[in-house]
């Protein structure tokens, strides 16, 4: 196909597979990543199926959305260093720092939110997964269901999030949350906040 060393054909043609499973375990569609990416959704379609190569113009953006290394995208040997070194997110105000780098199932943030994220309760949402969550510092308010509690330091919650949520911090200091989302969640919140976040 090429006049490239087997070798190389062979990782070259592992990316599209990878970028499948990246994209099926953060539970997007080619249209949600065509969106993140600005890449046209028939190019997604003809790299993950192999029809297309990967090029360094495609595999950037797509490794920025995935919140992947891009050597990760081209199965490159690990460096030994186990750090996770990704960007801090900035959504409505809030400050997302991902503590992992594997996409796909529950991913971790370190969450600041500034002071009154969230302001007055608006309307309580639901959606497939889980989540978690422990107050560093700070406070932070979750409504549940017909539950409307108030985490301090030290405090962890845990929630099916079919149950009707909503999450602010109702102090006039910024508060300081670890959280767990499922990719439903990680949706949710850190790609699309909610409404008056």
């Amino acid at each position: 196909m090429t006049d490239l060393d087997p070798g190389l054909d062979a990782v070259l043609d592992a990316v599209g597979p990878r970028l499948r499973e990246l994209r099926r375990r953060r539970g997007a569609t080619l249209q949600q990543l065509a969106d993140d990416t600005g890449i046209s959704v028939s190019t997604l379609s003809r790299l993950e199926s192999g029809q297309r190569r990967p090029t360094l113009e495609l595999l950037l953006p797509l490794a920025r959305a995935h919140q992947v290394p891009l050597d990760e995208l081209v199965d490159a040997p690990e460096t030994g260093d186990p750090r996770v070194r990704l960007r801090p997110l900035t959504r409505h105000g809030a400050t997302f720092l991902p503590l992992t780098r594997r996409p796909g199932g529950l991913q971790a943030y370190k969450m600041v939110l500034p002071p009154r994220w969230g302001g007055e309760p608006g309307e309580l949402r639901s959606h497939e997964g889980w989540e978690w969550v422990y107050v560093l510092s700070g406070r932070l308010r979750l409504l549940l269901g017909d539950a409307d509690v108030t985490l301090t330091p030290g405090e962890v919650a845990e929630f099916d999030t079919r149950t009707p949520h909503w999450l602010g911090n109702p102090d006039d200091r910024a508060a300081e949350v670890l959280a767990l989302f499922g990719p439903q969640g990680e949706r949710i919140h850190v790609r699309a906040a909610p409404k008056g976040h």
